[in-house]
């Protein structure tokens, strides 16, 4: 299934993005509705809020005085820490249980208010933020809402900044205008990209990419999308050693086609096959079975070259995997290659020069294949000499993260 975090900040608009995903088809998963149920009168979650809180946060009916308890966590952080401790345990348990129930090729969108705050991000496909600013949340607040200005500002002040939410979205929805505004951005999302994005993990299958080589302006996004994708490797599997972000737009000032690189460490290739599966269900399956990359020098055995290679099921987000053994001369080269671009200018401009002659060279292609290949003889015959000269006289190591699980 395709797994969807929902998220943003209060008064945002997110219960309409949500109402609108589940209209689509989409199974929804409600943190706020579930964080209710928790403690709803004979439960234990409500016994242990009594029990911290004590009596005076029930009202005559025995039930949880939402506003009562709101007033407390909002304006003491520690005592709020020891609620959260009480609720988000039991609303996960909760949304597990209603997560095996759904059905494969189903988009489930689970809607967590704190999936920041709670780092909850790399569990999910991708991660939505429904997106307003702070101006026109503080005015839903005290117009629509009828909180005063400073309570408004203290909801606000309990959840992560709007800039950390915007860093952590793969998909960024702007509600800062009409309820038709964001409904249509909703649809044109599900889609164009949710909807396809099911069926190709459904089916085990990469989206399809189709056209010649273009290239980019570099593009200052490319290293943060890098690295949420990477945070989706790391969890796939105990038997991946390390994953980096590699190739051009891992670059800066490097002009490079709009496609991710990434390189996952395993210790062997037999490794590399146990978690291909579980790859396929992070949203990158098996494009090759057994691939290998060109000898380079110094070791120009083919059979030390060889590799899995993955691709990215998400429309909106091309992205390769090489799936390497941990030490192997092509996890090496990688690394070697992206270290020595971004040490030196001169590498850069001159790597530039001639991905831009291949590019309009083969601009007319429907496939990327014969650019690829073209490039081959710069690897060996110009960039390998340069960059081993610069490896030994620098003393450059492969970076100590990509040699251990982080």
């Amino acid at each position: 299934m395709l797994k969807i975090g929902l998220t943003g900040g209060i008064a945002s608009g997110k219960s309409l993005v949500s109402a609108r995903l589940r209209e689509l088809g989409a199974v929804l998963i409600d943190a706020d509705a579930l964080a209710r149920e928790v403690v709803e009168p004979g439960t234990p979650g409500l016994a242990a809020v009594v029990a911290e809180f004590g009596e005076g946060i029930l009202d005559g009916d025995g039930r949880l005085d939402r506003a009562r308890l709101g007033a407390i966590v909002f304006a003491e952080p520690d005592r709020r820490e020891a609620l959260n401790a009480i609720i988000h345990p039991r609303v996960r348990e909760k949304a597990a249980a209603m997560l095996a129930t759904a059905e494969p090729g189903d988009i489930v969108v689970q809607d967590i208010p704190l999936l920041v705050e709670t780092g909850q991000g790399s569990s999910f496909h991708l991660v939505l933020v429904v997106d307003a600013s702070d101006e026109e949340r503080i005015r839903r607040m005290t117009e629509i809402r009828g909180m005063t200005v400073e309570d408004a500002v203290s909801r606000m002040a309990a959840q992560a900044g709007r800039d950390e939410r915007l860093a952590a979205a793969d998909v960024v929805l702007d509600n800062s205008g009409s309820v038709e505004d964001v409904t249509k951005l909703v649809e044109a999302l599900w889609e164009e990209r949710l909807a396809p994005f099911a069926r190709n993990l459904a089916a085990g299958r990469p989206a399809p990419r189709d056209g010649g080589p273009v290239l980019s302006p570099p593009n200052p996004d490319w290293p943060v999308q890098a690295e949420r994708l990477l945070a989706r490797l790391r969890r796939a599997s105990p038997e991946i050693l390390g994953a980096d972000h590699i190739g051009s737009t891992s670059v800066p000032r490097l002009p490079a086609k709009d496609v991710i690189d990434l390189q996952v460490n395993v210790s062997s290739l037999e490794a590399a096959d146990r978690i291909a599966t579980a790859l396929g269900e992070a949203g990158f399956p098996l494009q090759e079975a057994s691939a290998r990359d060109t000898p380079k020098p110094p070791d120009l055995d083919p059979s030390a070259w060889q590799k899995r290679f993955h691709c990215n099921s998400d429309p909106g987000r091309a992205a390769n995997v090489h799936v390497r053994v941990l030490g192997s001369p092509g996890w090496r080269y990688a690394l070697l290659f992206r270290d020595w671009l971004r040490a030196n200018p001169d590498a850069v401009r001159m790597y530039t020069d001639m991905k831009q002659e291949l590019a309009a060279l083969h601009a007319g292609d429907h496939r990327t294949l014969a650019y690829a290949e073209a490039k081959e003889p710069w690897f060996t015959e110009v960039a390998w000499p340069l960059m081993d000269a610069w490896a030994r006289s620098s003393g450059w190591q492969p970076p100590s993260h990509s040699a251990a699980r982080d």
